[in-house]
């Protein structure tokens, strides 16, 4: 099966979708583009067509899995931990022959991903935490309330975007099970103490109009981790693919290719204010 997104400058990716098996188990995955490949873990609203996923396959392979459990997967009832989900996807990179690559990660996938930055130190080049809820403010709550009330906290400018389809009831309390067991939104002590052991140079990217999660958070990572970089997005939200998608792409895509060298510095810098 193939699906195409088209930019309004006339670029439209192609992404294949694929299963591979691990332990058993099909994790679905989409794929485009060539070069250096890039493993992108989704945030809570699942593997759907992404624009930021549609702007990195103009210059590198990107592959987005689906994690176990969300979307179309079966129910997870075998992952206990968001580190036993890194492992899985893990091997699903090791089963498509990915020695090493790239990992950008989106809101909740962020703990998996930096699970796996730890796990797989040799592997993982360049890591990008895309509004992580990773290290979370004393007394943090998920959002909650009405649509309208939860929009003004995901999105800076929620009147300006079209509304969300409506959500499958069966693929959403799958999700809310699986999430409530791995306890997604309490504190994961032990990854807190080991964010210090990362080695892979690592960006973390806000909107400095998150509701969600306050931007200024973002400190505490350049903190904890080695060779960790810090940078806000002007004028967006918690779901800053869908406000600055053109924004985003230019910080990450330059992460992913200079790494060390990327043109923001480690203190707080703003992206196109």
């Amino acid at each position: 099966m193939s699906n195409a997104t088209q930019r309004a400058d006339g670029f439209a990716a192609t992404f294949t979708e694929h299963l591979v098996q691990v332990g058993g188990v099909g994790i679905r995955y989409l794929e485009a583009g060539q070069g250096s490949p890039v493993v992108v873990l989704h945030g809570s609203d699942g593997l759907t067509p992404s624009p930021l996923n549609n702007l990195l396959a103009q210059q590198f392979r990107v592959i987005a899995f689906e994690i176990p459990g969300f979307g179309r997967s079966v129910a997870n009832e075998r992952s206990q931990s968001m580190r036993d989900l890194a492992h899985t996807l893990a091997e699903a990179a090791t089963a498509l022959g990915l020695e090493r690559y790239g990992l950008v990660s989106t809101a909740i996938s962020a703990r998996i991903a930096l699970w796996q930055a730890i796990d797989q130190q040799e592997r993982i080049d360049s890591l990008v935490l895309v509004s992580p809820a990773a290290l979370l403010p004393e007394g943090w709550a998920a959002p909650s309330g009405t649509a309208e009330q939860v929009a003004k906290l995901l999105y800076a400018h929620p009147e300006k975007l079209p509304s969300p389809q409506p959500e499958d009831p069966e693929t959403a309390a799958k999700q809310r099970a699986l999430t409530a067991r791995l306890r997604d939104f309490k504190r994961d002590p032990e990854l807190e103490r080991r964010l210090g052991e990362l080695k892979a140079a690592t960006l973390v990217l806000f909107g400095t109009r998150d509701g969600v999660i306050p931007p200024e958070i973002g400190r505490l990572y350049v903190e904890r981790i080695p060779n960790c970089y810090y940078a806000l997005v002007y004028d967006a939200g918690h779901v800053i693919e869908a406000e600055r998608p053109e924004a985003l792409f230019a910080a990450v895509r330059d992460f992913l290719e200079h790494r060390e060298t990327f043109v923001v510095s480690r203190k707080t810098t703003v992206i196109n204010p």
